[in-house]
């Protein structure tokens, strides 16, 4: 039988990797190969679980999926934002304040980064399912297939496998966090293409050069696929701010609050932000592939008290026990006040919203 063909669209070309010498954070490097079986998984498991202990991020290599593979991905990741017309992306635009959910397109614009400046990224979100909780613009509707396929290696293949490693981390059944996250599940797990544009050089003043504030992510665990433009930084243990380096064909995996929650502060979800790049990479659009891990819906964010781990070690809480929200009611609530609400400012680089009686910091 002839093989079957895949849709064209053009191929995307970012921004060459910067030559400039930037203060890297030196994160460990994981070979995921082994992480098919048990035997490889517990051979993984101090490293990983180092990884999210100190640095709250870590790379993954060896993960499966070819260059080819990533490259693909990256081109159908462009289409919301170089082929759907203006018109008809305001039909998919999410109403992000009212549902709670990034479902859909983000404009321009909607966020307010610091100092009156307005963010300068669109995104397009889509459920896991890819087409059975919502529709599509056109022109994205013939990749379809393939951002399926994508979301199911994601999710099988890779997110399932981290969660068998934290779980025993925690020295928990290896299926403690995977039960939390079935695919058919009601959850919010989700598949993004962002887009970043350049700014003036007026609104890069007024904000520092700060293009997202310092965040913790809501969900369990983060994928994000590696990608040339050098923008994103984490706080370090010292204090300071260091840039994540690109590798070809790595995903970059970090923790989010409620896998920190769920772990009793034993995994920390590390404060990130996204800033102007680098002089040589600077006027280039900043395309990103993200796939955002969230527990289900019903999961009660408190700690998993029968851990002998966090038995032995103690447990660190951010709120009392039975003050903790569910995933949806934090995932809900930080979604819809997320650059759209007042914020407290606590001092001159922190500021401060309860969500959920869950104090939720951001990092300018």
């Amino acid at each position: 039988m002839p093989a079957p063909t895949i849709p064209y669209t053009p191929h995307y070309v970012p921004a060459p990797p910067t030559k400039e010498d930037l203060e890297w954070a030196e994160l460990p490097i994981v070979d995921f190969s082994a992480a098919s079986t048990p035997e490889g998984r517990a051979a993984l498991t101090p490293q990983v679980c180092n990884a999210m202990q100190t640095y709250g991020f870590m790379y993954l290599v060896n993960h499966g999926l070819t260059q080819a593979q990533n490259d693909r991905i990256f081109d159908i990741a462009d289409i919301p934002f170089s082929q759907v017309p203006e018109d008809e992306m305001r039909r998919y635009t999410a109403d992000i304040k009212a549902t709670g959910s990034y479902r859909g397109f983000k404009p321009r614009e909607v966020w307010i980064i610091n100092n009156g400046v307005r963010d300068q990224l669109e995104h397009y979100n889509t459920h896991r399912s890819i087409t059975e909780l919502q529709s599509h613009p056109k022109a994205l509707r013939p990749f379809l297939p393939e951002m399926r396929a994508f979301t199911e290696y994601n999710h099988e293949k890779i997110l399932h496998p981290i969660l068998q490693i934290l779980a025993r981390g925690l020295e928990l059944p290896e299926d403690t966090f995977v039960k939390m996250h079935g695919f058919d599940d009601p959850s919010e797990t989700y598949l993004r293409f962002m887009k970043y544009y350049p700014r003036t050089d007026e609104d890069e003043q007024r904000s520092k050069n700060v293009w997202l504030k310092g965040h913790t992510d809501i969900g369990t665990v983060t994928i994000l696929w590696s990608q040339p433009v050098s923008a994103l930084q984490i706080l370090c243990p010292d204090g300071n701010w260091r840039w994540i380096k690109h590798i070809d064909n790595a995903i970059v995996v970090n923790i989010g609050d409620s896998m920190e929650f769920l772990s009793g502060g034993f995994y920390k979800g590390t404060i990130h932000r996204v800033r102007q790049p680098p002089r040589d990479q600077q006027g280039y659009p900043r395309l990103g592939v993200f796939y955002f891990g969230s527990a289900k819906e019903d999961v009660v964010l408190k700690p998993l008290q029968e851990s002998p781990v966090l038995q032995r070690v103690g447990i660190v809480r951010r709120f009392d026990d039975e003050k903790a929200p569910t995933m949806d009611q934090f995932r809900k609530g930080r979604t819809a006040a997320y650059g759209l609400s007042e914020l407290t400012k606590k001092n001159d680089v922190v500021e401060e919203q309860i969500i959920h009686n869950v104090p939720v910091r951001h990092y300018n």
